[in-house]
């Protein structure tokens, strides 16, 4: 079988650039390059679809840490489907009228592995998720309201490898921050794939319903293996598990709907249950209204948040106020039942330079590490503040309704930075600029008179390496700022669905792939023909997620159906070639999907450029959740200095510390293969087969750990 350029052989090529050649000794030192970032231990995924009377799709996930030699065998029932292990995809097609249920096993070194979970057959390609809607009521004004499914994120929230579902329900009143009235309550809920829901959070009458007003995060901030919410609360917020923080009958709304008194708070639910387990004062508080730019309240309550990897490690929480005037974000960690504030940036501040980042913030932010050192800058828009709390550098090129980052251009080093902007004023005779993520300097730009409110980038045409970038003004570009069409497609969402590197287009319920040929697109899915699905947010036609939820590499849609009964998970049924680990275990690419709810939801990105004519993708530099490396991160100190060497080796590897250590090996499934201790030096891995593991050195002070490679 002719293997494709993702086959076995190319990811060996590829972890042996690497890698240093020979007996050569790899020097673990306090620099970023050796950090781990924690995320994730994920089930296999596995889906099967039936694609016809005779024909079932399956598709199943290639972890981050998985050996570049791991193969799969499909299996039906008891029934083994395949005569030698996949290596060169991650996706398999049953000829067969059975409806049984799927499991996939990784075979290294010719043994097989332990099998996935099972999974049933889909009759159609997506997965009706049933959803129960909170009752609706009447405001002080006399307005009937009921609710809406609206934003959704994921997490596996009990720990058992498979994503749950929290979803966002909108009373049909909710309001822009610009408009008065009084809304309904917000209500967040957990739902299992199944459709049990775990708990109810009702976030009461203090929490405005809006798009800027609730942005909530899903993420596993504690590294125990199940993913926490966050978000801002008040008095009378309700727990999953019914308890009231603050006052429940305190109500600070004025006769315009507005809430521009009382307490604020930023609170720490548990996953599973919904209780909440830490509660704080938010920050900033809101201070004097008129301050941030009115007196009525709409500048005062503009929120943003997401999830940052400061020390290169571990998930920190960032929550962001305001962005057309004053700019405050502030980053917390939640580690050993604690909630602290690690640093607080603000515009406001006397700190030299601050006050050239008001004003430059977006609708949205991203994550991601811009300079190289392994940690991860917080992206407003047009400034970027450093892992440190530090403002990295400010553009001044003002606020903007989208924002992508990433690399962009894979013939230039770094990541960049793709926007719209509003202000004409500001913006320089650019309305969309392609920046250097680094230093914020312009690359190109497109000119523009107006406010441009929308910016895509995605690679959508074959003929031209790297990300094609337009918006609302000029027509399409490649990565270099050549015009290559003056037809704009759909300026929305974008997302892997066939069975090539581009991607596709997602504009409401409508997917499409722009074809070079003909200028214009051709349609791939009409979603809304399928159990009524509908898209949320008004003229923004957002579906609820779009993520790498489920099979291969490939990304799934989540929306609601048109009587807020269902969440439809959409998934591809087209087979892919490439081999790709699950985008899940890039960081970059998971933050981004913590905060597609951030307000102006924006598709997710990865931290390298998938696209045609790629390179091979990085390796993730990742340690899972819940193994014993995750577990003895110290988190807060330096990594152990070592020597590991020869790396990769034909033998041993010998192990080279000073005083005393432990060490243990794992392989990427998290199960500890040897463990012992040393002083000094000790050789180690005698009975590992070919394949990659992590070795774990901890010394009194410090812990490190780093990827080899026996062969």
């Amino acid at each position: 079988m002719k293997r494709n350029q993702y086959s076995l052989l190319w990811w060996r090529t590829q972890l042996r650039r690497m890698v240093l050649p020979g007996a050569v000794a790899l020097l673990l030192t306090a620099g970023p390059a050796a950090a781990q970032k924690q995320l994730e231990k994920l089930n296999r995924g596995v889906v099967a679809v039936r694609t016809g009377s005779g024909q079932v799709y399956v598709g199943w996930r290639l972890f981050g840490t998985e050996a570049a030699s791991t193969g799969f065998h499909v299996y039906r029932g008891s029934t083994r489907l395949t005569t030698t292990p996949i290596t060169s995809s991650t996706n398999f097609v049953d000829n067969t009228t059975a409806n049984a249920q799927y499991t996939v096993r990784a075979v290294l070194n010719g043994v097989e592995q332990p099998a996935s979970e099972a999974a049933a057959v889909w009759g159609q390609q997506y997965l009706s998720i049933p959803i129960q809607a909170p009752a609706g009521g009447t405001t002080p004004s006399g307005e009937a309201y009921t609710y809406t499914a609206n934003d959704c994120s994921v997490g596996d929230l009990d720990g058992d490898g498979q994503y749950e579902i929290v979803l966002k329900w909108d009373p049909t009143n909710a309001k822009d921050n610009s408009q008065a009235g009084y809304t309904g309550n917000v209500y967040l809920d957990a739902y299992r794939l199944n459709g049990t829901r775990l708990w109810r959070i009702d976030l009461g009458k203090n929490i405005r319903a809006g798009a800027h007003y609730t942005q909530f995060m899903v993420y596993d901030l504690d590294g125990d293996g199940k993913a926490e919410v966050a978000c801002k609360t008040a008095d009378g917020t309700r727990d999953g598990r019914g308890t009231v923080l603050g006052s429940a009958t305190a109500d600070y709304r004025n006769s315009s709907g507005y809430v521009l008194t009382g307490p604020e708070f930023l609170t720490v639910f548990n996953g599973q249950t919904g209780a909440a387990m830490a509660t704080a004062d938010f920050v900033p508080a809101r201070g004097t209204v008129a301050s941030w730019g009115d007196k009525y309240g709409n500048r005062v309550d503009r929120f943003v948040s997401t999830v940052a990897y400061l020390d290169g490690k571990r998930p920190s929480l960032i929550m962001g106020r305001g962005y057309y005037t004053r700019l405050v974000r502030v980053a917390w960690d939640w580690r050993n039942g604690q909630l602290t504030r690690r640093w607080t940036f603000d515009s406001n501040s006397s700190t030299a330079g601050n006050n050239t980042y008001a004003g430059q913030g977006n609708h949205q932010l991203t994550v991601g590490d811009v300079d190289g050192d392994g940690r991860d800058e917080i992206i407003n828009g047009a400034s970027v503040i450093d892992d440190n709390g530090a403002g990295l550098y400010s553009t001044g090129y003002g606020h903007g309704d989208a924002l992508h980052l990433s690399d962009l251009n894979p013939d230039r080093p770094g990541q960049e930075l793709w926007q719209c902007h509003e202000d004409p004023g500001a913006y320089a005779g650019n309305g969309l600029q392609l920046r250097d993520a680094k230093t914020g300097a312009r690359l190109w730009g497109v000119p523009a008179t107006g406010d441009v409110g929308r910016a895509l980038a995605a690679d959508i045409d074959p003929r031209y390496k790297g990300a094609e970038c337009w918006g609302t003004a000029g027509g399409l570009y490649s990565c270099t700022g050549t015009q290559i069409s003056t037809t704009r497609p759909s300026v929305n969402f974008a997302l892997w669905w066939d069975g090539d590197l581009s991607r596709e287009l997602l504009d409401g319920t409508k997917l499409d792939k722009w074809n070079s040929a003909t200028q214009s697109v051709d349609r791939l899915l009409t979603v809304y023909n399928f159990g009524g699905a509908t898209a949320n947010n008004s003229t923004k036609a957002n579906p609820c997620l779009t993520a790498d939820l489920l099979g291969d590499w490939r990304e799934e849609m989540l929306f609601r159906n048109a009587d807020n009964t269902q969440l439809l998970l959409f998934t591809t049924t087209i087979t892919a070639p490439q081999r790709l680990y699950t985008l899940m275990h890039d960081a970059q690419y998971r933050v981004a999907v913590a905060h597609e709810n951030s307000a102006y939801n924006q598709p997710p990105h990865p931290s390298f450029y998938l696209g045609t004519g790629m390179n091979p993708p990085p390796v993730p530099n990742i340690v899972l959740a819940g193994t014993t490396a995750a577990s003895r991160m110290s988190g807060e100190g330096e990594p152990a200095k070592a020597n590991v060497w020869p790396n990769p080796s034909t033998g041993l590897f010998r192990v080279q510390v000073e005083g005393a250590f432990h060490y243990s090996v794992r392989n990427h499934y998290g199960q500890e293969l040897e463990q012992g201790e040393g002083h000094d030096a000790r050789q180690v891995g005698r009975q590992l087969r070919p394949g990659i593991y992590l070795i774990t050195i901890q010394t009194a002070t410090a812990t490190t750990t780093v990827r080899v490679e026996k062969q």
